[in-house]
Protein backbone atom coordinates (compact mmCIF):
# COMPACT_ATOMS: atom_id res chain seq x y z
CA UNK A 1 0.00 0.00 0.00
CA UNK A 2 1.71 3.02 -1.19
CA UNK A 3 1.99 5.79 1.69
CA UNK A 4 0.07 9.14 1.44
CA UNK A 5 -0.94 12.05 3.63
CA UNK A 6 -3.83 11.39 5.47
CA UNK A 7 -5.07 14.43 5.55
CA UNK A 8 -5.37 14.01 1.40
CA UNK A 9 -7.37 10.63 1.86
CA UNK A 10 -10.49 10.00 1.11
CA UNK A 11 -13.22 7.97 2.68
CA UNK A 12 -16.80 7.04 2.14
CA UNK A 13 -17.83 9.18 4.90
CA UNK A 14 -19.84 8.82 7.91
CA UNK A 15 -22.20 5.52 8.19
CA UNK A 16 -25.04 6.35 6.15
CA UNK A 17 -28.27 8.33 7.43
CA UNK A 18 -31.86 6.77 7.40
CA UNK A 19 -33.92 8.69 4.42
CA UNK A 20 -35.97 10.61 6.99
CA UNK A 21 -37.27 13.36 4.61
CA UNK A 22 -39.89 11.03 4.19
CA UNK A 23 -40.24 10.04 7.46
CA UNK A 24 -40.55 13.34 8.28
CA UNK A 25 -43.49 14.11 6.23
CA UNK A 26 -45.51 11.19 6.78
CA UNK A 27 -44.90 9.36 3.23
CA UNK A 28 -44.13 5.54 5.13
CA UNK A 29 -47.03 4.74 7.90
CA UNK A 30 -44.49 2.25 9.57
CA UNK A 31 -41.44 4.48 9.56
CA UNK A 32 -43.32 6.89 10.83
CA UNK A 33 -44.90 4.55 13.22
CA UNK A 34 -41.21 3.44 14.01
CA UNK A 35 -39.81 7.06 14.45
CA UNK A 36 -42.71 8.24 16.47
CA UNK A 37 -41.53 5.38 19.09
CA UNK A 38 -38.14 5.95 18.90
CA UNK A 39 -38.68 9.58 19.48
CA UNK A 40 -41.03 8.74 22.97
CA UNK A 41 -38.15 6.29 24.19
CA UNK A 42 -35.23 9.13 23.80
CA UNK A 43 -37.47 11.90 25.11
CA UNK A 44 -38.15 9.71 28.10
CA UNK A 45 -34.96 8.45 28.54
CA UNK A 46 -33.38 11.81 28.28
CA UNK A 47 -35.96 13.42 31.43
CA UNK A 48 -34.74 9.85 33.64
CA UNK A 49 -30.99 10.76 32.81
CA UNK A 50 -31.19 14.19 33.66
CA UNK A 51 -32.98 12.81 37.22
CA UNK A 52 -30.01 10.88 37.82
CA UNK A 53 -27.53 13.13 36.55
CA UNK A 54 -28.69 15.94 39.27
CA UNK A 55 -26.65 15.28 42.01
CA UNK A 56 -23.83 15.27 39.90
CA UNK A 57 -24.46 18.43 38.29
CA UNK A 58 -24.85 20.26 41.58
CA UNK A 59 -21.32 19.25 42.47
CA UNK A 60 -19.71 19.79 39.24
CA UNK A 61 -21.33 23.75 39.40
CA UNK A 62 -18.91 24.13 42.55
CA UNK A 63 -15.91 22.67 41.13
CA UNK A 64 -16.37 25.32 37.96
CA UNK A 65 -16.94 27.79 40.42
CA UNK A 66 -13.62 27.51 42.02
CA UNK A 67 -11.48 25.35 39.60
CA UNK A 68 -12.30 25.91 36.13
CA UNK A 69 -15.46 27.93 35.28
CA UNK A 70 -15.00 27.74 31.37
CA UNK A 71 -15.31 23.74 31.00
CA UNK A 72 -18.93 24.08 32.41
CA UNK A 73 -22.62 24.66 30.92
CA UNK A 74 -24.85 25.35 33.60
CA UNK A 75 -27.71 25.62 31.81
CA UNK A 76 -28.31 24.80 28.16
CA UNK A 77 -30.66 27.81 27.25
CA UNK A 78 -30.72 29.49 23.83
CA UNK A 79 -28.51 32.15 24.65
CA UNK A 80 -25.06 33.76 23.39
CA UNK A 81 -25.07 37.47 25.13
CA UNK A 82 -23.48 35.77 28.64
CA UNK A 83 -21.06 33.12 27.57
CA UNK A 84 -18.29 35.86 27.66
CA UNK A 85 -18.58 37.06 31.12
CA UNK A 86 -16.66 36.82 33.88
CA UNK A 87 -16.81 33.41 35.50
CA UNK A 88 -13.77 33.31 37.64
CA UNK A 89 -15.03 36.04 40.82
CA UNK A 90 -15.50 33.37 43.66
CA UNK A 91 -11.39 32.37 42.68
CA UNK A 92 -8.70 34.28 44.55
CA UNK A 93 -6.25 31.76 45.07
CA UNK A 94 -5.39 29.85 41.64
CA UNK A 95 -3.46 26.85 43.21
CA UNK A 96 -5.91 24.24 42.49
CA UNK A 97 -6.63 26.05 38.76
CA UNK A 98 -2.45 25.85 38.35
CA UNK A 99 -2.42 22.40 39.87
CA UNK A 100 -5.39 20.79 37.72
CA UNK A 101 -3.46 22.37 34.61
CA UNK A 102 -0.40 20.42 35.46
CA UNK A 103 -1.68 17.43 36.29
CA UNK A 104 -3.50 17.13 33.02
CA UNK A 105 -0.37 18.77 31.23
CA UNK A 106 1.19 15.52 32.96
CA UNK A 107 -0.61 13.13 31.86
CA UNK A 108 -1.00 14.35 28.59
CA UNK A 109 3.13 14.33 27.95
CA UNK A 110 2.95 10.71 30.06
CA UNK A 111 0.10 8.86 28.52
CA UNK A 112 -0.35 9.97 25.05
CA UNK A 113 2.69 12.17 23.93
CA UNK A 114 1.84 13.30 20.52
CA UNK A 115 6.07 13.33 20.47
CA UNK A 116 6.88 9.98 20.66
CA UNK A 117 5.40 6.22 20.59
CA UNK A 118 2.66 5.48 23.29
CA UNK A 119 1.42 2.25 22.03
CA UNK A 120 2.15 -0.72 19.79
CA UNK A 121 0.38 -3.70 18.60
CA UNK A 122 0.34 -7.11 19.47
CA UNK A 123 -1.53 -10.25 19.16
CA UNK A 124 -3.90 -11.20 21.95
CA UNK A 125 -2.28 -14.23 23.72
CA UNK A 126 0.25 -15.41 21.06
CA UNK A 127 3.48 -13.10 22.37
CA UNK A 128 5.61 -15.61 19.75
CA UNK A 129 3.42 -14.93 17.42
CA UNK A 130 3.88 -11.06 17.69
CA UNK A 131 7.32 -11.19 17.00
CA UNK A 132 7.59 -13.48 14.18
CA UNK A 133 9.33 -11.06 11.49
CA UNK A 134 6.45 -10.77 8.54
CA UNK A 135 3.80 -10.39 11.50
CA UNK A 136 5.73 -8.11 13.37
CA UNK A 137 6.68 -5.72 9.99
CA UNK A 138 2.67 -6.07 9.53
CA UNK A 139 2.06 -4.48 12.94
CA UNK A 140 4.33 -2.21 13.29
CA UNK A 141 3.59 -0.95 9.73
CA UNK A 142 -0.67 -0.58 11.03
CA UNK A 143 1.05 1.21 13.97
CA UNK A 144 2.74 3.86 12.23
CA UNK A 145 -0.20 4.61 9.94
CA UNK A 146 -2.53 5.04 13.00
CA UNK A 147 -0.01 7.34 14.32
CA UNK A 148 -0.07 8.94 11.16
CA UNK A 149 -3.84 9.51 11.57
CA UNK A 150 -4.08 10.58 15.19
CA UNK A 151 -1.20 13.32 14.57
CA UNK A 152 -3.14 14.96 10.85
CA UNK A 153 -6.85 14.93 12.71
CA UNK A 154 -7.35 16.55 16.36
CA UNK A 155 -7.11 13.17 18.09
CA UNK A 156 -4.87 14.82 20.68
CA UNK A 157 -6.19 18.43 21.08
CA UNK A 158 -9.19 16.86 21.64
CA UNK A 159 -7.32 14.45 24.51
CA UNK A 160 -6.10 17.42 26.04
CA UNK A 161 -9.50 18.66 26.50
CA UNK A 162 -10.35 15.51 28.07
CA UNK A 163 -7.73 15.23 30.63
CA UNK A 164 -8.35 18.87 32.10
CA UNK A 165 -12.50 17.69 32.44
CA UNK A 166 -11.40 14.35 34.25
CA UNK A 167 -8.34 16.32 36.28
CA UNK A 168 -11.14 18.78 37.35
CA UNK A 169 -14.70 17.32 37.04
CA UNK A 170 -13.46 13.54 37.60
CA UNK A 171 -15.66 12.36 34.32
CA UNK A 172 -14.62 13.26 30.73
CA UNK A 173 -16.28 12.51 27.13
CA UNK A 174 -14.00 12.34 23.93
CA UNK A 175 -16.52 11.21 20.95
CA UNK A 176 -14.77 9.61 17.69
CA UNK A 177 -16.48 9.89 14.20
CA UNK A 178 -14.79 9.22 10.49
CA UNK A 179 -14.58 12.37 8.86
CA UNK A 180 -14.08 12.52 5.01
CA UNK A 181 -10.67 15.26 5.22
CA UNK A 182 -8.61 13.55 8.41
CA UNK A 183 -9.91 9.96 8.63
CA UNK A 184 -10.89 10.62 12.41
CA UNK A 185 -12.81 14.04 13.73
CA UNK A 186 -13.09 14.09 17.32
CA UNK A 187 -15.83 16.25 19.82
CA UNK A 188 -15.52 17.04 23.35
CA UNK A 189 -18.97 17.53 25.26
CA UNK A 190 -18.84 20.30 27.50
CA UNK A 191 -19.55 19.22 31.59
CA UNK A 192 -23.25 19.99 31.76
CA UNK A 193 -24.48 19.29 28.29
CA UNK A 194 -24.22 15.49 28.69
CA UNK A 195 -25.99 12.55 30.25
CA UNK A 196 -24.21 8.73 30.51
CA UNK A 197 -25.83 5.64 31.97
CA UNK A 198 -23.48 2.18 32.21
CA UNK A 199 -23.96 -1.06 30.73
CA UNK A 200 -24.45 -4.65 32.36
CA UNK A 201 -21.06 -4.63 32.42
CA UNK A 202 -20.35 -1.31 34.04
CA UNK A 203 -18.96 -0.07 31.17
CA UNK A 204 -20.79 3.59 29.98
CA UNK A 205 -22.49 2.69 26.17
CA UNK A 206 -25.35 4.92 26.06
CA UNK A 207 -24.40 9.00 25.81
CA UNK A 208 -27.30 11.74 25.65
CA UNK A 209 -27.27 15.15 25.30
CA UNK A 210 -28.41 18.73 25.28
CA UNK A 211 -26.89 21.12 23.44
CA UNK A 212 -27.52 23.84 20.86
CA UNK A 213 -26.50 24.82 17.45
CA UNK A 214 -27.48 28.44 15.26
CA UNK A 215 -29.59 27.47 12.63
CA UNK A 216 -27.53 28.26 9.51
CA UNK A 217 -25.18 25.27 11.49
CA UNK A 218 -28.55 23.33 12.03
CA UNK A 219 -29.30 23.36 8.28
CA UNK A 220 -25.82 22.93 6.73
CA UNK A 221 -25.43 19.65 9.31
CA UNK A 222 -28.25 17.62 8.90
CA UNK A 223 -29.82 18.94 5.75
CA UNK A 224 -32.51 21.51 5.17
CA UNK A 225 -34.94 18.90 4.01
CA UNK A 226 -34.55 16.97 7.44
CA UNK A 227 -35.43 20.10 9.48
CA UNK A 228 -38.34 21.31 10.85
CA UNK A 229 -41.07 24.29 9.08
CA UNK A 230 -39.46 26.71 12.01
CA UNK A 231 -35.93 26.26 11.10
CA UNK A 232 -36.80 26.10 6.85
CA UNK A 233 -38.82 29.47 7.56
CA UNK A 234 -36.18 31.02 8.51
CA UNK A 235 -33.59 30.31 6.38
CA UNK A 236 -35.85 31.49 4.21
CA UNK A 237 -36.14 34.81 5.18
CA UNK A 238 -33.03 35.58 7.13
CA UNK A 239 -32.82 38.27 9.19
CA UNK A 240 -32.14 38.39 13.06
CA UNK A 241 -34.11 34.99 13.22
CA UNK A 242 -31.38 33.90 10.81
CA UNK A 243 -28.69 33.47 14.10
CA UNK A 244 -31.05 32.17 16.80
CA UNK A 245 -29.69 29.36 18.47
CA UNK A 246 -32.11 25.92 18.37
CA UNK A 247 -32.23 23.47 21.42
CA UNK A 248 -31.24 19.69 20.39
CA UNK A 249 -31.68 16.54 21.71
CA UNK A 250 -28.90 14.10 20.99
CA UNK A 251 -28.82 9.92 21.94
CA UNK A 252 -26.09 7.60 21.21
CA UNK A 253 -27.33 3.69 22.58
CA UNK A 254 -27.31 0.57 22.30
CA UNK A 255 -29.47 -0.32 18.81
CA UNK A 256 -32.34 -2.34 20.14
CA UNK A 257 -33.25 -3.61 17.00
CA UNK A 258 -29.75 -4.86 15.55
CA UNK A 259 -30.39 -7.97 13.14
CA UNK A 260 -26.73 -9.02 12.85
CA UNK A 261 -25.37 -9.26 9.54
CA UNK A 262 -28.02 -6.89 8.21
CA UNK A 263 -26.91 -4.25 5.96
CA UNK A 264 -27.50 -0.54 7.36
CA UNK A 265 -28.77 0.16 10.81
CA UNK A 266 -30.11 -2.55 11.62
CA UNK A 267 -26.96 -4.58 11.33
CA UNK A 268 -24.72 -1.71 14.07
CA UNK A 269 -24.38 -2.05 17.34
CA UNK A 270 -25.40 1.05 18.17
CA UNK A 271 -27.59 3.53 16.81
CA UNK A 272 -27.33 7.58 17.10
CA UNK A 273 -30.21 10.04 17.32
CA UNK A 274 -30.64 13.69 16.71
CA UNK A 275 -33.82 15.41 17.10
CA UNK A 276 -35.48 19.27 18.18
CA UNK A 277 -36.08 19.14 21.53
CA UNK A 278 -39.99 20.56 22.04
CA UNK A 279 -41.08 19.75 18.10
CA UNK A 280 -43.07 17.02 17.55
CA UNK A 281 -42.57 13.81 18.40
CA UNK A 282 -42.35 11.74 15.02
CA UNK A 283 -39.43 13.65 13.53
CA UNK A 284 -36.08 13.58 13.72
CA UNK A 285 -32.69 15.50 12.04
CA UNK A 286 -29.94 12.40 11.84
CA UNK A 287 -30.91 8.58 11.95
CA UNK A 288 -27.60 6.21 11.69
CA UNK A 289 -25.94 3.33 13.58
CA UNK A 290 -22.31 2.61 14.52
CA UNK A 291 -20.53 -0.41 14.57
CA UNK A 292 -18.70 0.42 17.71
CA UNK A 293 -19.89 2.86 20.54
CA UNK A 294 -18.19 6.24 19.42
CA UNK A 295 -18.07 7.99 22.84
CA UNK A 296 -15.42 7.24 25.01
CA UNK A 297 -16.21 8.03 28.51
CA UNK A 298 -13.52 8.30 31.39
CA UNK A 299 -13.66 8.16 34.73
CA UNK A 300 -11.03 8.29 37.57
CA UNK A 301 -12.26 6.43 39.78
CA UNK A 302 -15.90 5.12 40.41
CA UNK A 303 -17.94 3.78 43.47
CA UNK A 304 -20.62 0.95 42.60
CA UNK A 305 -22.23 1.09 39.72
CA UNK A 306 -22.11 5.14 39.14
CA UNK A 307 -21.71 6.25 35.47
CA UNK A 308 -20.40 9.11 36.60
CA UNK A 309 -16.45 9.69 38.03
CA UNK A 310 -15.01 10.92 41.08
CA UNK A 311 -11.41 11.85 42.19
CA UNK A 312 -8.48 15.11 42.21
CA UNK A 313 -11.33 18.22 42.06
CA UNK A 314 -13.41 16.64 44.28
CA UNK A 315 -11.08 15.47 46.97
CA UNK A 316 -9.46 18.88 46.37
CA UNK A 317 -12.74 21.26 46.73
CA UNK A 318 -12.86 21.54 50.29
CA UNK A 319 -8.95 23.09 50.92
CA UNK A 320 -9.72 24.75 47.55
CA UNK A 321 -12.76 26.84 49.18
CA UNK A 322 -11.15 27.27 52.81
CA UNK A 323 -7.90 28.79 50.74
CA UNK A 324 -10.06 31.52 48.81
CA UNK A 325 -11.72 32.43 52.60
CA UNK A 326 -8.34 32.69 54.48
CA UNK A 327 -6.80 34.50 51.13
CA UNK A 328 -9.68 36.67 52.13
CA UNK A 329 -9.10 37.30 55.41
CA UNK A 330 -5.17 37.80 54.77
CA UNK A 331 -6.14 40.05 52.56
CA UNK A 332 -8.63 42.54 54.94
CA UNK A 333 -5.85 42.44 57.61
CA UNK A 334 -3.15 44.07 55.43
CA UNK A 335 -5.79 46.22 53.86
CA UNK A 336 -6.63 47.19 57.70
CA UNK A 337 -3.01 47.81 58.25
CA UNK A 338 -2.11 49.82 55.07
CA UNK A 339 -5.72 51.85 55.39
CA UNK A 340 -7.10 51.54 58.86
CA UNK A 341 -10.62 52.87 59.69
CA UNK A 342 -10.14 56.15 60.82
CA UNK A 343 -12.18 58.52 63.81
CA UNK A 344 -12.64 62.15 64.14
CA UNK A 345 -13.64 65.01 65.59
CA UNK A 346 -17.52 66.13 64.44
CA UNK A 347 -16.02 69.59 63.92
CA UNK A 348 -14.60 67.88 60.87
CA UNK A 349 -17.91 66.54 58.99
CA UNK A 350 -17.26 69.30 56.70
CA UNK A 351 -14.17 69.40 56.49
CA UNK A 352 -11.33 68.31 54.22
CA UNK A 353 -9.90 65.11 55.42
CA UNK A 354 -6.41 63.23 53.33
CA UNK A 355 -5.45 59.63 54.41
CA UNK A 356 -2.77 59.88 51.37
CA UNK A 357 0.73 60.24 50.72
CA UNK A 358 1.57 63.90 51.85
CA UNK A 359 -2.33 64.68 52.40
CA UNK A 360 -3.15 67.10 55.18
CA UNK A 361 -5.96 67.00 57.63
CA UNK A 362 -6.34 69.62 60.33
CA UNK A 363 -7.46 68.62 63.77
CA UNK A 364 -7.92 69.85 66.97
CA UNK A 365 -6.38 68.35 70.25
CA UNK A 366 -8.78 66.27 72.51
CA UNK A 367 -7.85 66.15 76.33
CA UNK A 368 -4.90 63.56 75.75
CA UNK A 369 -2.94 65.23 73.85
CA UNK A 370 -3.92 63.66 70.76
CA UNK A 371 -5.19 64.60 67.77
CA UNK A 372 -9.00 64.25 67.00
CA UNK A 373 -8.32 62.08 63.93
CA UNK A 374 -6.65 58.66 64.33
CA UNK A 375 -7.23 54.84 63.56
CA UNK A 376 -10.46 53.50 65.85
CA UNK A 377 -7.95 50.98 66.92
CA UNK A 378 -4.07 49.71 66.19
CA UNK A 379 -4.40 47.16 63.67
CA UNK A 380 -1.15 45.54 63.75
CA UNK A 381 -2.86 41.68 63.18
CA UNK A 382 0.34 38.82 63.20
CA UNK A 383 -0.85 36.88 59.95
CA UNK A 384 2.23 34.67 60.33
CA UNK A 385 -0.07 31.68 61.44
CA UNK A 386 -2.77 32.34 58.27
CA UNK A 387 0.06 32.34 56.25
CA UNK A 388 1.57 29.09 57.38
CA UNK A 389 -1.93 27.72 57.60
CA UNK A 390 -2.37 29.08 53.81
CA UNK A 391 1.02 27.21 52.85
CA UNK A 392 -0.21 24.07 54.32
CA UNK A 393 -3.74 24.06 52.32
CA UNK A 394 -1.66 24.79 49.09
CA UNK A 395 0.13 21.77 49.37
CA UNK A 396 -2.50 19.71 50.28
CA UNK A 397 -4.30 21.30 47.15
CA UNK A 398 -1.04 20.55 45.10
CA UNK A 399 -1.11 16.79 46.59
CA UNK A 400 -4.23 16.33 45.73
CA UNK A 401 -3.58 16.92 41.98
CA UNK A 402 -0.14 15.26 41.93
CA UNK A 403 1.36 18.48 41.63
CA UNK A 404 4.71 17.30 42.97
CA UNK A 405 4.79 13.90 40.73
CA UNK A 406 4.40 15.64 37.39
CA UNK A 407 7.01 18.74 38.90
CA UNK A 408 9.07 16.71 41.28
CA UNK A 409 12.44 17.59 38.94
CA UNK A 410 12.26 21.04 39.01
CA UNK A 411 11.56 20.87 42.25
CA UNK A 412 14.48 18.90 44.07
CA UNK A 413 16.49 21.21 46.71
CA UNK A 414 20.03 20.06 45.52
CA UNK A 415 21.27 18.67 42.20
CA UNK A 416 20.26 14.26 42.08
CA UNK A 417 21.70 11.61 40.32
CA UNK A 418 19.77 10.40 37.37
CA UNK A 419 19.39 7.02 39.26
CA UNK A 420 18.11 9.16 42.21
CA UNK A 421 15.69 11.38 40.34
CA UNK A 422 14.13 8.03 38.30
CA UNK A 423 13.97 5.90 41.63
CA UNK A 424 11.86 9.24 42.96
CA UNK A 425 10.11 9.09 40.15
CA UNK A 426 8.95 5.41 39.56
CA UNK A 427 8.06 5.50 43.55
CA UNK A 428 5.29 8.45 42.95
CA UNK A 429 4.16 7.24 39.72
CA UNK A 430 3.24 4.40 41.11
CA UNK A 431 0.22 5.79 43.02
CA UNK A 432 -1.08 6.53 39.14
CA UNK A 433 -1.60 2.59 38.64
CA UNK A 434 -5.28 2.06 38.88
CA UNK A 435 -5.78 5.62 37.52
CA UNK A 436 -4.11 4.80 34.15
CA UNK A 437 -5.47 1.18 34.13
CA UNK A 438 -8.86 2.67 34.25
CA UNK A 439 -7.94 5.40 31.25
CA UNK A 440 -6.91 2.77 29.14
CA UNK A 441 -9.41 0.69 29.70
CA UNK A 442 -12.21 3.36 29.11
CA UNK A 443 -10.44 5.36 26.33
CA UNK A 444 -7.47 4.23 25.05
CA UNK A 445 -8.21 0.77 24.38
CA UNK A 446 -11.70 1.76 22.49
CA UNK A 447 -10.09 5.15 20.46
CA UNK A 448 -7.25 2.84 18.93
CA UNK A 449 -9.97 -0.27 17.60
CA UNK A 450 -12.41 2.15 16.54
CA UNK A 451 -9.60 3.95 14.66
CA UNK A 452 -8.31 0.46 13.29
CA UNK A 453 -11.86 -0.60 12.47
CA UNK A 454 -12.73 3.09 10.43
CA UNK A 455 -8.99 2.28 8.53
CA UNK A 456 -9.90 -1.34 7.79
CA UNK A 457 -13.49 -0.35 6.43
CA UNK A 458 -11.79 2.21 4.48
CA UNK A 459 -8.94 0.13 3.35
CA UNK A 460 -6.23 2.19 4.61
CA UNK A 461 -4.35 -0.77 5.97
CA UNK A 462 -1.73 -3.16 4.59
CA UNK A 463 -3.21 -6.63 3.61
CA UNK A 464 -3.34 -9.08 6.65
CA UNK A 465 -0.74 -12.20 6.82
CA UNK A 466 -2.33 -15.41 5.92
CA UNK A 467 -1.09 -16.28 9.42
CA UNK A 468 -3.51 -13.25 11.70
CA UNK A 469 -6.51 -14.94 10.24
CA UNK A 470 -8.88 -15.70 13.02
CA UNK A 471 -6.75 -13.79 15.53
CA UNK A 472 -7.21 -10.71 17.82
CA UNK A 473 -4.97 -7.69 17.76
CA UNK A 474 -4.61 -5.62 20.77
CA UNK A 475 -2.85 -2.75 21.77
CA UNK A 476 0.07 -2.58 24.53
CA UNK A 477 1.01 0.25 26.16
CA UNK A 478 4.44 2.01 26.11
CA UNK A 479 3.90 5.78 27.37
CA UNK A 480 6.18 7.15 29.67
CA UNK A 481 3.69 6.19 32.72
CA UNK A 482 2.90 2.55 31.12
CA UNK A 483 6.90 1.91 31.46
CA UNK A 484 7.16 3.92 34.70
CA UNK A 485 4.86 0.95 36.39
CA UNK A 486 6.12 -2.19 34.14
CA UNK A 487 9.72 -0.55 35.52
CA UNK A 488 9.08 -1.18 39.36
CA UNK A 489 8.89 -4.93 38.43
CA UNK A 490 12.91 -4.65 36.87
CA UNK A 491 14.01 -4.23 40.25
CA UNK A 492 13.33 -7.65 40.95
CA UNK A 493 15.14 -9.19 37.95
CA UNK A 494 18.14 -6.94 38.33
CA UNK A 495 18.48 -8.43 42.22
CA UNK A 496 17.72 -11.84 41.07
CA UNK A 497 20.84 -11.62 38.37
CA UNK A 498 23.42 -9.86 41.23
CA UNK A 499 22.71 -12.64 43.69
CA UNK A 500 23.02 -15.46 40.74
CA UNK A 501 25.89 -13.46 40.04
CA UNK A 502 27.44 -13.62 43.49
CA UNK A 503 26.54 -17.05 43.97
CA UNK A 504 28.40 -18.11 40.57
CA UNK A 505 31.72 -17.02 42.05
CA UNK A 506 31.67 -20.31 44.68
CA UNK A 507 29.71 -22.38 42.72
CA UNK A 508 29.33 -21.62 38.90
CA UNK A 509 26.30 -24.53 38.55
CA UNK A 510 24.10 -22.81 39.88
CA UNK A 511 23.68 -20.49 36.52
CA UNK A 512 21.87 -23.73 35.23
CA UNK A 513 18.71 -22.00 36.96
CA UNK A 514 18.07 -19.39 35.49
CA UNK A 515 17.38 -18.66 31.58
CA UNK A 516 19.19 -15.58 30.91
CA UNK A 517 17.76 -15.32 27.37
CA UNK A 518 13.77 -15.21 28.72
CA UNK A 519 15.24 -12.98 31.70
CA UNK A 520 16.45 -10.54 28.91
CA UNK A 521 13.28 -10.68 27.18
CA UNK A 522 11.06 -10.08 29.70
CA UNK A 523 13.65 -6.72 30.99
CA UNK A 524 13.29 -5.54 27.84
CA UNK A 525 9.60 -6.20 27.28
CA UNK A 526 9.69 -4.16 30.73
CA UNK A 527 11.08 -1.59 30.27
CA UNK A 528 9.53 -0.77 26.19
CA UNK A 529 12.69 -1.40 24.58
CA UNK A 530 11.76 -1.60 20.97
CA UNK A 531 11.14 -5.07 19.62
CA UNK A 532 13.57 -4.58 16.60
CA UNK A 533 16.32 -3.90 19.26
CA UNK A 534 16.26 -7.52 20.47
CA UNK A 535 17.79 -10.47 18.08
CA UNK A 536 15.25 -13.33 17.74
CA UNK A 537 15.47 -16.31 19.76
CA UNK A 538 16.05 -18.53 16.30
CA UNK A 539 18.01 -16.03 14.80
CA UNK A 540 20.37 -16.17 18.38
CA UNK A 541 20.67 -19.96 18.10
CA UNK A 542 22.09 -19.53 14.48
CA UNK A 543 24.33 -16.87 15.91
CA UNK A 544 25.77 -19.29 18.02
CA UNK A 545 25.60 -22.66 16.55
CA UNK A 546 27.71 -20.34 14.02
CA UNK A 547 29.96 -19.11 16.92
CA UNK A 548 30.69 -22.59 18.04
CA UNK A 549 31.74 -24.12 14.77
CA UNK A 550 34.19 -20.87 13.79
CA UNK A 551 35.37 -21.83 17.75
CA UNK A 552 36.33 -25.45 16.88
CA UNK A 553 37.58 -24.70 13.39
CA UNK A 554 39.91 -22.53 15.36
CA UNK A 555 40.83 -24.73 17.57
CA UNK A 556 41.59 -27.13 14.73
CA UNK A 557 43.63 -25.08 13.57
CA UNK A 558 45.18 -24.34 16.46
CA UNK A 559 45.87 -28.02 16.65
CA UNK A 560 47.56 -27.93 13.43
CA UNK A 561 49.66 -25.25 13.58
CA UNK A 562 51.14 -26.80 17.11
CA UNK A 563 51.94 -30.42 15.41
CA UNK A 564 53.65 -28.43 12.55
CA UNK A 565 55.47 -26.18 15.00
CA UNK A 566 56.26 -29.53 16.82
CA UNK A 567 57.50 -31.00 13.47
CA UNK A 568 60.40 -28.15 13.11
CA UNK A 569 61.46 -28.17 16.22
CA UNK A 570 62.15 -31.57 15.96
CA UNK A 571 63.76 -31.22 12.47
CA UNK A 572 66.31 -28.92 13.50
CA UNK A 573 67.29 -31.02 16.58
CA UNK A 574 69.93 -32.89 16.05
CA UNK A 575 70.58 -36.38 17.94
CA UNK A 576 74.04 -37.26 16.48
CA UNK A 577 75.21 -39.51 13.34
CA UNK A 578 73.69 -37.06 10.78
CA UNK A 579 70.20 -37.63 11.78
CA UNK A 580 67.44 -34.92 13.39
CA UNK A 581 65.14 -36.12 16.29
CA UNK A 582 61.89 -36.15 13.64
CA UNK A 583 63.67 -38.33 11.56
CA UNK A 584 65.04 -40.45 14.51
CA UNK A 585 61.03 -40.68 15.49
CA UNK A 586 59.91 -41.66 11.90
CA UNK A 587 62.77 -44.23 12.09
CA UNK A 588 61.53 -45.72 15.24
CA UNK A 589 57.96 -45.85 14.37
CA UNK A 590 59.05 -47.35 10.68
CA UNK A 591 61.12 -49.64 12.84
CA UNK A 592 58.32 -50.34 14.93
CA UNK A 593 55.65 -50.80 12.63
CA UNK A 594 57.89 -53.25 10.79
Amino acid sequence: MADQNTSHIQLPGQPPDVNLARINRGQTDAATREMQRLREHCDGRLIGLRGDRYSWWVHWRELADYIMPRRYRWLVTPNQMNRGSPMNQRIIDSTGTIAARVLAAGMMSGITSPGRPWFRLKIHGDDELSEWGPVRQWLDAVKDKMMLVFAASNFYQTLAVLYKDLSVFCTGTMTMYEDRQDVIRCYNWALGEYYLANGPRMNVDTAYREFVMTIPQVAREFGLENCSSTIQGAVKTGGAQFATEIKLGHAIEPNDNIDPGAPGLRGMAFRELYWELGNGSDSALRLRGFHEFPVMAARWDIVGNDAYGNGPGMDALGDIKQLQVEQKRKAQGIDKMVNPPMVADPALKNEPASLIPGGVTYATYGPEGKPRFTPVYDTKPDLSGLVQDIEATQQRIQSAFFYDLFLMISQLDTVRTATEIDARKEEKLIQLGPVLERFENEVLDPAITRCFNIMMRAGMLPPIPAALRGKHVQPEYISILAQAQRQVMTAGIERLAAFAGNAAAVNPGVLDNIDFDAMIDEYADMLGVPAKLIVPYAKVLQLRQQRAQQQQQQQMLQETLASVQGAQTLSQTDVGGGVNALQAMLGSTKATSV
